[in-house]
């Protein structure tokens, strides 16, 4: 079956995602905070290079996850194209990459619980207890442990989430030390896999005069035949 074409619409956000084709360590080995922090060097060299702005971003030992709004519709595959270069010559013998990175675009009202959900990955996949003592990811910014790393432009749903910076950072900071539930995470992750729209019924009907293709799955089967009284009425 043939690949689908990379969803794309003109100032909508995206969570992206791309495996490494090799971890670059193991949960036994020493964490290897040198290819880290080459990792985060590259990433703000390539998104102001290729004009992303970039929400909230997480490397793991095996993936990078971004969630950003680029400015084109290449954007992102570029900076994801870069690093890999940036990997292949100096980090990486072989294959960079997995497979193709995975994209899904993220209405606004769910921007802040795909920005906890990367910044979460690492106490997920059992490096850290809490998102803010994994230093390869935004998580110390929005709430407040860090700032003007240089990587970082505040999404408008962050600012809607309080009137000052206090607000904001101890409101954020409660959603992601309470963690998000099995549904929502659900969502995210099986728009992030299918490379889907992730938003409500409002926003998929805009996605469909903006997107460069369909943004929700299609129905399973083939249509279901009209009926003739069916067909007489439409005509």
């Amino acid at each position: 079956m043939a690949r689908l074409p990379r969803l794309y619409a003109p100032g909508i956000p995206q969570l992206a995602q791309a495996r490494f084709a090799r971890p670059l360590a193991h949960a036994h080995e020493p964490t290897p905070a040198v290819q880290l922090d080459l990792l985060k060097e590259w990433l703000l060299i390539e998104t102001h290079k290729h004009g992303i702005a970039l929400h909230g971003w997480t490397f793991l030992l095996d993936r990078i996850i971004l969630l950003a709004t680029p400015q084109s519709a290449h954007a992102t595959s570029r900076v994801i194209q870069g690093i890999g270069r940036r990997m292949a010559v100096s980090m990486v013998h072989g294959r960079v990459f997995h497979e193709r990175y995975r994209a899904a675009l993220v209405d606004d009202a769910w921007i802040p619980a795909c920005l906890s959900w990367t910044e979460s990955r690492c106490v997920h996949a059992g490096l850290v207890d809490t998102p803010a003592l994994w230093p390869w990811s935004s998580a110390k910014e929005p709430v407040g442990l860090r700032h003007d790393s240089g990587l970082l432009t505040d999404h408008r749903a962050y600012w809607d989430m309080g009137n000052t910076p206090f607000a904001r950072q101890a409101n954020y900071r409660t959603l992601l030390q309470s963690g998000l539930g099995r549904a929502e995470a659900d969502r995210i992750e099986k728009a992030l896999h299918g490379q889907w729209a992730l938003g409500d019924a409002d926003f998929n009907t805009r996605l469909m005069m903006l997107g460069s293709r369909r943004a929700v799955p299609s129905g399973r089967g083939r249509p279901k035949k009209q009926r003739p009284e069916q067909q007489l009425q439409i005509n």
